[in-house]
């Protein structure tokens, strides 16, 4: 059976690999999704804040930020609480590399148009293979207009284009008002790929220190509908690559994503639950259901269900909502 999918320009004989998540940290981590088949590695993040954060120690004696900003990276974990300081994820990366022969992409979190961008060249002269532009922001501020949240992502994408030559993803929020729209002016701007989603972690309130508390949930299936929702209205609809992640831990998850457009399928939650081996299983059920079914290919079966392939997406909507609606039964 082909399982062979094109994501970000390269040639991968089946999409499914790890997002970015610590089982990619250490080399033997790395070796292990290498032994499970995985089609590429996705490395965790490196934050904004770090990069920021380094070279505020640097420049501290000789300059004063502005913007309260040392006040504010009081907040964020203390840096010794990272696994990789800035230099040492460019060294993982050399390191990672070197030890693999699997397409390996990098990846960078941040929110905000800036210098520590510049690390996105440096990532690549390190060995990265591709980059994934993590977009991670929680709008607080109520005179903060939506537009302006878009053009700023879209002004990251480009700054990263013209700094790199190797593709990038970009990682997206599920919460812009107009998520087609957002994903167009992305494509425009030179993305390589979209990745469907972020998941934004909510965090909890302890009410006798009160103070919030992080809170991690790994995910479920459930957590999936929103990423099969919008692959299928931008399949087809956008020059990039779509990537899965959030929500995928069957077979059965992994082949709706595909249905719905994914090139790339992403797992982190169902990796960590049952290991890095779990993905040669997913591999190996997805195989047998395509033989079942009789595709001959995984291309094949691409995106026949996104909204492309429907006569009227627009009644399709409002008739899916309506139906969802009157399905419940006391």
């Amino acid at each position: 059976m082909d399982l062979s999918t094109t994501y970000c320009g390269f040639e991968l004989p089946h999409p499914f690999m790890n997002g970015a998540a610590p089982l990619a940290e250490k080399l033997d981590g790395v070796r292990r999704l290498e032994d499970a088949g995985a089609a590429a590695i996705v490395m965790p993040s490196l934050f904004e804040e770090q990069i920021k954060a380094e070279e505020l120690a640097a420049h501290r004696s000789i300059d004063t930020p502005s913007e309260s900003y040392p006040e504010a990276l009081s907040y964020f974990p203390r840096p010794e609480a990272y696994r990789f300081g800035p230099h040492e994820y460019l060294e993982q990366v050399s390191r990672i590399k070197k030890a693999v022969r699997l397409p390996l992409i990098a990846s960078l979190n941040g929110s905000t148009v800036g210098g520590w961008l510049d690390y996105a060249k440096l990532i690549q002269q390190a060995g990265a293979d591709a980059l994934e532009l993590n977009v991670y922001y929680v709008a607080t501020d109520p005179r903060e207009p939506g537009d302006a949240l878009v053009r700023r992502t879209v002004e990251m994408v480009g700054a990263v284009k013209k700094t790199v030559t190797i593709p990038v993803a970009v990682k997206l929020s599920p919460f812009y008002t107009s998520m087609a729209n957002v994903a167009a002016q992305i494509d425009e701007a030179g993305a390589d790929g979209l990745v469907l989603f972020n998941r934004f972690y909510q965090p909890d309130i302890d009410i006798e220190a009160l103070e919030a508390v992080p809170s991690l949930t790994l995910s479920n299936s459930g957590v999936l509908l929103p990423r099969l929702r919008w692959l299928a209205i931008l399949a087809g609809r956008v020059r990039a690559s779509l990537a899965v992640t959030g929500g995928v831990h069957t077979a059965v998850d992994a082949i709706k994503a595909i249905m719905c457009g994914a090139h790339a399928v992403q797992m982190v939650s169902a990796l960590l639950i049952r290991g890095p081996q779990y993905l040669r299983t997913i591999r190996q059920e997805v195989e047998n259901w395509l033989e079942e079914h009789e595709y001959e290919s995984l291309r094949q079966m691409q995106g026949s269900m996104s909204l492309l392939k429907c006569p009227d997406p627009k009644g399709y909507e409002r008739a899916n909502y309506m139906n969802i609606l009157q399905s419940w039964q006391t």
